[in-house]
């Protein structure tokens, strides 16, 4: 029944025509990227002399807070398949590439005493792999991969980690500098801090709450200043490149939008999401957005902490130092979600202290009838993203923005039409951006392949390439998703009929997929009907 119905949704959605895009293009400047990052993809993962990260640390000690209890111990193998990623980066048309450099891998203890030379080699031969077929490198310098030993001293919440950054940083700058136009420092601080030590969530899985997630970020946003410091003195002159950092978050939609409250708690969530890294970088006078300084401070002093708030004040030296140290607003963002105010019962029963606590929003996705994915997190509300867009656009002051992450999960296969969908209704909600006045100069795609999805293993795929984890190759093979992107990248517009269908090479690779990532009702491919419907409605309705 589903492999009949779902070829003539598809055909009544090609037959309408793309009137949401017709004369629609991107800037012709438009930068179209495909991201990755190092412990998903790399494996390899005590190949050479890379040293242990706290993800090697983590999947191995506790297999069992993994959904499948799996590691990326070897995962897509792109420690020895990078020529095949840059033939993947090549095929999607795309002009830069976005992958991270994994820390224990250049330096394995996390100091300078000891650098390994086949880690240096290995991103080195990439960077000139990329240049080759005219793809800009888009060098992330921290995603998440700690060295296991630095992590052994407090990780990020001690500051000892600010001139040991600064040493990696200059260490790849000087390596990597004369072939990277492009850097970011560290992805998705929110992450690193609240989800690494505030939950048991991302290593190091602290799960401590309302207290060492803001000595992280203190120490993160110190770390970072002082890295774009040493690169705008030593290196952009001579090297003529651009250095930002990367930012997250998920669209705060007002549960009521008629509600004064609900819209002062969107506000609140985004001052806490956003803020909490983005106001001390971008907005005008630096530091941590006033509502968190002071919601935190009265919380501290209520809880009985004494006159010390729990988040770390700055200097007015550091404020000053802080502000400004990025050349680009990098925001990743995939969802959003419906939100209200906590209130003073704490009707979303937070730990007391939490982060949560601390800002005071409840966040759900119920009763919604968003298009859902293969994450219980993702739903799609391209509306999100335009608004996202719109508020860091009047918040700091109309930055440049590049979207570095976007994209959606699925439970496998390689007919992937709901991905298409996604793709086509956020990037469409991105160009009513751009055509409102906001400033966005590119768009990330995540993810080149299918990788380890962190806590979910490989359990979601995200991938634009399917990789199958059996095979001892690892072999890689475009999804219908990698062939409309490709599309995209190439023409600079959002083709709504462009619904291809499943070629020889792809029809042999799904013969070998195994059961789960064929059968629909495990692979997410029920949303694909969904996800159909809803391009029809678009299609129809939209502009």
């Amino acid at each position: 029944m589903f492999k009949i119905l779902l070829p003539a949704v598809v055909l009544i959605a090609s037959c309408l025509g793309s009137p949401v895009s017709n004369n629609r293009r991107f800037p012709n400047d438009f930068l179209w990227g495909v991201g990755s990052s190092s412990y998903q993809i790399e494996g390899g993962w005590n190949a050479d002399d890379k040293g242990e990260s706290i993800w090697d640390f983590l999947t191995h000690t506790h297999p069992e807070k993994i959904v499948d209890g799996s590691n990326a111990d070897i995962t897509a193998d792109s420690y020895h398949q990078w020529r095949r990623d840059v033939q993947m980066a090549k095929e999607l048309h795309v002009g830069t590439y976005r992958f991270s450099l994994s820390w224990p891998r250049i330096m394995p203890g996390g100091y300078m005493n000891h650098v390994s030379t086949a880690g240096i080699k290995y991103y080195s031969n990439l960077i000139d792999e990329l240049l080759r077929y005219n793809i800009t490198p888009m060098v992330t310098i921290y995603h998440w991969e700690l060295p296991q030993r630095l992590q052994e001293l407090g990780g990020w919440t001690n500051p000892e980690i600010i001139p040991l950054f600064k040493d990696y940083a200059r260490l790849v700058m000087e390596m990597y500098g004369d072939r990277v136009k492009m850097w970011t420092t560290i992805n998705e601080p929110w992450h690193v801090c609240e989800h690494g030590y505030g939950a048991d969530y991302m290593a190091p899985s602290f799960n401590y709450p309302g207290i060492p997630a803001y000595l992280c970020g203190h120490n993160l946003l110190k770390a970072h200043a002082e890295v774009v410091h040493m690169y705008r003195d030593l290196f952009q002159q001579r090297q003529k490149g651009r250095i930002g950092i990367t930012l997250d978050t998920s669209w705060p939609e007002p549960k009521n939008a008629d509600s004064a409250e609900d819209r002062e708690a969107s506000e609140r969530a985004m001052q806490f999401y956003v803020g909490w890294f983005g106001h001390p970088i971008f907005s005008k006078h630096g530091n941590y957005p006033k509502v968190m300084i002071e919601r935190i401070r009265n919380l501290s002093k209520e809880q009985g902490f004494g006159v010390r708030s729990r988040l770390p004040e700055f200097t007015q030296e550091e404020i000053r130092r802080i502000r400004g140290t990025s050349d680009f607003f990098g925001i990743n963002s995939y969802t959003s979600n419906l939100v209200t105010s906590n209130g003073h019962n704490n009707t979303g029963k937070f730990p007391v202290p939490s982060f949560n606590h601390d800002m005071g929003v409840v966040e759900s996705q119920e009763g919604v009838d968003w298009p859902g994915s293969g994450s219980v997190w993702l739903k799609a509300y391209p509306k999100g993203m335009y608004n996202l867009l719109k508020w860091i656009h009047r918040e700091y002051n109309a930055p440049e923005i590049i979207v570095t992450e976007n994209g959606v999960s699925d439970r496998g296969g390689l007919d992937d039409y709901a991905r298409v969908d996604y793709y086509n209704s956020y990037l469409d909600a991105i160009l009513n951006a751009i055509e409102d006045g906001v400033n966005i100069s590119g768009y990330i795609a995540w993810s080149l392949m299918d990788s380890y999805e962190w806590k979910a293993g490989f359990t979601e795929k995200f991938g634009l390439y399917h990789v199958d984890f059996t095979s001892p190759k690892r072999t890689r093979t475009p999804k219908i998703s990698a062939r409309v992107f490709a599309q995209i990248c190439k023409t600079n517009e959002i083709d709504w009929s462009f619904r291809p269908t499943l070629d020889d090479q792809q029809l042999v690779a799904l013969a070998q997929l195994p059961a789960e990532e064929i059968d629909p009702r495990s692979s997410g491919a029920s949303n694909i009907v969904g996800w159909s419907l809803l391009s029809i409605v678009l299609l129809t309705f939209l502009r």
